[in-house]
């Protein structure tokens, strides 16, 4: 089905046309005719499959019909996302398909000064993206005007669940008139996002593509055996390979990401990182350099898992295992995207082949076990001096053993970027627990 017979205004069709898409993805088909007939959605579909074009593409037809009509009427489409990377890669879809229209838009998200951001929306604006609690602010400074808001779309639903937005989120929707059109998109539909539809939604159509909670099916999924610590010269091994031209790892903490960083440029592979101790514009220009293949690898923290959307990445490789099924779904799933073919490979120490099991009847199917080719263990073991001295601390008879309420809290990624689990937000499946059916 070309995008022409989905009933889009004329000006989106040129643009859709000249950024060289020729066919709309399943979520698009299935998704479109009904956001235009002016019901209220859930889309569920896995990630990478085009979600964001799904709701875009129609809101900005229905606002192109009326737009230039009269005076502003203040904001009319306000999309909530739950991290600032996924606002500005939604700002870059909506440019991109509204660059024959008069659209007026801002993106409102933490980390950087909030000034523009208020004389934006001062200013009036068709379309707002943002994020919960930077739109809670300016919401609280009467800057935002949405008195005639028509469509309203919460995007990573889930997700901002996970990250304790529900509080948020709920005093927004408050805010807003209660005749709109809301649409609500997500990679999975749990209990708790059903929920949420019979607070927020009206009668909602659900459009649901590929089986939920899984990876794509264009990615294929390997777990390579490796000792703790022979990770780095395993990663180092993996990139020697110029088929690994596009890499996104994922570590469990920041100062993990940092020193593999470090690795890598050390051994000449350049290299940009993401994670809550970079500034916003440190994390945007790391993004800008993969994008444009300035660097060869990114590595991230989980809060990028779903804030990553770039064409063409090769190799996804979880540098640490996830601790949750969830955050494995969505870290491969930035390659294999819009149907494109990639590889995600997790590194397997003897700790991680339980939450292996446990991911694996999660998502339904088996991953294939490996040890790298031409990798040689022995010669890549430590030097005898450093395991010696590894030996003399774990042996100091004054180490007291850690007692129970001591154990370190993570990484602090999520608290300090105000992505903690809050009141209202939903259960996370730990690797533990029996998946309830």
């Amino acid at each position: 089905m070309p995008f022409r017979a989905l009933n889009l205004s004329p000006q989106i069709l040129q643009a859709v046309n000249e950024a060289g898409y020729t066919e709309p993805t399943p979520i698009q088909v299935a998704a479109i005719p009904p956001i235009l007939a002016g019901h209220d959605l859930i889309g569920i579909a896995q990630t990478g499959t085009g979600k964001t074009a799904a709701f875009v593409l129609p809101i900005l037809t229905k606002l192109a019909a009326s737009m230039g009509d009269g005076p502003r009427r203040g904001t009319r489409a306000l999309v909530v996302a739950p991290t600032r990377e996924l606002v500005v890669q939604i700002e870059e879809n909506v440019r991109a398909y509204a660059k024959h229209l008069p659209l007026r838009m801002a993106t409102v998200f933490g980390g950087v000064s909030e000034r523009p951001q208020l004389e934006a929306l001062r200013s009036g604006v068709e379309l707002v993206v943002a994020t919960p609690g930077r739109l809670i602010d300016l919401m609280g400074q009467r800057a935002a005007n949405f008195s005639g808001l028509e469509f309203l779309v919460l995007d990573e639903a889930d997700r901002m669940l996970d990250m304790g937005f529900l509080p948020p989120i709920r005093q927004i929707v408050r805010a807003l008139p209660r005749k709109r059109q809301t649409l609500m998109f997500s990679a999975s539909l749990s209990r708790e996002i059903e929920k949420l539809t019979h607070e927020f939604q009206q009668s909602p159509k659900i459009v649901e593509i590929g089986r939920r909670a899984n990876p794509a099916d264009t990615v294929t999924q390997l777990a390579y055996e490796v000792p703790s610590h022979l990770k780095p010269a395993l990663l180092l091994h993996l990139l020697a390979d110029p088929q690994f031209d596009t890499v996104l790892v994922f570590t469990r903490t920041k100062h993990g990401a940092d020193r593999i960083a470090r690795r890598l440029e050390s051994s000449g592979i350049k290299t940009g990182t993401i994670h809550s101790n970079r500034s916003q514009n440190q994390r945007l220009r790391a993004l800008k350099d993969f994008k444009s293949g300035a660097v060869r690898v990114l590595v991230a923290t989980d809060i990028a898992a779903r804030g990553i959307d770039v064409d063409g990445i090769s190799h996804v490789v979880n540098y640490d295992f996830p601790m949750h099924p969830e955050d494995y779904v969505h870290r491969i799933g930035r390659t294999g995207r819009a149907l494109a073919i990639g590889d995600a490979i997790s590194f397997i120490t003897s700790e991680d082949h339980g939450p292996l099991r446990s991911l694996e009847r999660f998502i339904g199917r088996g991953i294939v076990r490996k040890r790298a080719e031409g990798f040689d263990y022995n010669a890549a073991a430590p030097p005898r001096e450093e395991r010696r001295r590894g030996e003399r601390r774990v042996s100091q008879p004054k180490v007291e053993p850690r007692l129970p309420g001591n154990s370190p809290r993570g990484s602090g990624d999520a608290r300090r970027n105000g992505h903690g689990r809050g009141p209202g937000a939903a259960p996370r499946r730990s690797w533990g627990r029996s998946r309830s059916r």
